[in-house]
């Protein structure tokens, strides 16, 4: 089992800023993907970013892309996601997720682990 958590969501301005981290405890090693996924009010859970084991590959949302980076920080051990120039539509429940494989690595099927949630919030 991996166990999956996040934390750093809050409230923030439109225009401002928020780092989320994902920490991950149990067989980390078998995680080869870990990606961050968001989820709004009435909508379908959204893919956001990923980052393969090596931190060697990443990929975007289009909704994100050029506004939201990804990394892994090495000596907290965590997987990143840095928010920028954020919107009133960037609130949703963000998850951060973690897979065995990626083929699926921007779809919720894709990932076999999940954590419970961090709420983020962008007031207009």
């Amino acid at each position: 089992q991996v166990n999956l958590v996040e934390s750093g969501g809050g409230l923030v301005q439109t225009g401002g800023s928020l780092r989320l981290s994902c920490s991950a405890s149990g067989r980390t090693g078998i995680i080869v993907n870990t990606g961050w996924f968001r989820q709004a009010p009435g909508k379908e859970r959204e893919f956001v970013a990923s980052i393969t084991r090596g931190g060697g590959s990443t990929i975007f949302g289009d909704s994100v892309k050029g506004r939201f980076s990804i990394s892994r920080d090495a000596v907290k051990n965590t997987v990143d996601l840095q928010m920028n120039n954020l919107k009133p539509d960037d609130t949703a429940i963000y998850y951060c997720a973690a897979g065995e494989g990626f083929l699926q690595r921007i779809r919720v099927a894709g990932y076999e682990y999940w954590g419970q949630g961090t709420q983020v919030s962008v007031s207009s």
